[in-house]
């Protein structure tokens, strides 16, 4: 019987799992060093939070895998040995496959600074992580401060996180307002105003030039180089991104560049190896997508695609449109389609923008210049609906069609009817004055 390996237990493997399972009667075994059992890697913050439980994080219950016979086994992966077929693991053993799938996931970013292995630093994203930080920031009385580095999703997530236990934090953002690089300005400057509205000492444009030990061997204090300051702390969050967790394979003979190889089947230079999920980088990118995504929910289509190429129906991934979600403490985010931020916008694109008057509550629209097509929505605060942007994406109708059928879009009909109007008016003097 044919032997199909996958190492990591995030959402592409296990996905990956379930289908192989449903289109044929493979032998799947899935290694994992981080946890016995899959669990939602975006439930994480809720846990410390005190808002779920471990338990309640797991999609499955235990008896999931047996009944399905999907064999799980705890261990990290030494080595890869393609020649052999097989895997070496941390106590020596070897495990051999038919095929096998990469889904290792990413690791935290970090940039050579000095300090950065110091006890009571550490990143956010594997559940050893947020063991480390219940150790490290238990509550307010062990943890007097704690100071973020890097501006990005995961660091305000871990900003939230802290806040909720009453854990002062001082957030270092190397851009000149938060996540502009990806937001448009009307939007990073809105978040900017909502983390100090939060009680968030927000730093832009700053970095970090390294970290200070204490007698003890734990982090103390950060330095900034731009005005050498010293900021005493308990905790350091580094959030500064994430990268492919690839180093054990760089002598493996898997092509590797930022993360590992794949073309459109997600099919590596070695035959019957396959990469999907975080760790995966198309030779080619896909649109207007980067090569590398850490998004789950394409973790989970790749999980989906590579089952059936394996199960003899050679399938090429295809994401189709871009949508994202995520929260900046209570605003929710959405976006579908493509909006640049003002740094990276090209010249055939415009934006219209509207902002409530509470300024916890915007959206902004790209649109073609010449053509009027629409291009992308980014939404704060209000939830849209995703079937409806994808549609109107694939269409290609223009903007002015999509200002006018927002309802149809509306996610909540009661509570965004207030804002139609406003938002309505505020584009027709746009396009009138234009």
């Amino acid at each position: 019987m044919e032997h199909i390996v996958i190492i990591g237990n995030g959402i592409s493997g296990v996905t990956a799992a379930r289908h192989i399972r449903k289109l044929s009667d493979k032998r799947i075994t899935i290694i994992s060093a981080e946890t016995d059992h899959f669990f939602s890697r975006t439930a994480l913050m809720y846990i410390y939070m005190g808002h779920m439980k471990y338990e309640h994080t797991k999609p499955y219950e235990d008896w999931f895998w047996s009944k399905n016979r999907i064999d799980l086994k705890r261990a990290f992966v030494k080595q890869v040995d393609h020649k052999q077929k097989s895997l070496i693991l941390d106590n020596d053993e070897t495990l051999s496959y038919d095929k096998l799938i990469l889904a290792v996931g990413s690791k935290s970013n970090k940039f050579g600074w000095p300090g950065q292995d110091l006890d009571g630093v550490q990143g956010l994203y594997s559940f050893q992580d947020l063991q480390n930080l219940e150790k490290n920031a238990p509550n307010n009385k062990l943890c007097k401060r704690a100071v973020i580095v890097g501006g990005g999703l995961i660091g305000i997530e871990l900003a939230e996180m802290l806040h909720t236990r009453d854990i002062p934090v001082t957030f270092l953002v190397r851009e000149t307002s938060f996540w502009n690089g990806v937001l448009p300005s009307g939007e990073s400057e809105m978040i900017n105003r909502h983390i100090r509205n939060h009680h968030i000492d927000l730093r832009l444009g700053v970095n970090l030039k390294e970290i200070l030990a204490d007698d003890a061997g734990r982090a103390r204090a950060v330095v900034i180089p731009e005005t050498n300051e010293e900021i005493a702390c308990d905790l350091v969050g580094l959030t500064a991104g994430v990268s492919p967790n690839v180093d054990f394979l760089k002598d493996s003979g898997i092509e590797l560049g930022r993360g590992i190889k794949v073309n459109r089947f997600l099919e590596t230079n070695i035959e019957g190896i396959y990469a999907i999920g975080d760790c995966a980088e198309q030779h080619e990118p896909i649109g207007n997508r980067r090569n590398v995504e850490a998004v789950w929910y394409t973790g989970r289509m790749m999980g989906e695609t590579v089952a059936q190429t394996i199960c003899k129906q050679r399938t090429a991934y295809n994401p189709g449109h871009w949508f994202n979600s995520a929260k900046f403490f209570d605003i929710e985010y959405q976006t579908y389609g493509w909006v640049n931020s003002d740094i990276r916008k090209p010249e055939y694109e415009e934006h219209f923008h509207w902002i409530h008057e509470d300024d916890t509550k915007c959206i902004t629209i790209a649109t073609h210049k010449d053509s009027g097509k629409f291009l992308g929505i980014n939404t704060f605060g209000i939830r849209m609906r995703h079937e409806v942007f994808d549609k109107w994406l694939t269409e290609g109708v223009s903007t002015d069609h999509v200002i006018r059928n927002l309802r149809y879009a509306n996610f909540d009909p009661e509570f965004y009817k207030t804002f139609e109007p406003k938002i309505l008016s505020a584009y027709n003097k746009l396009t009138v004055n234009i």
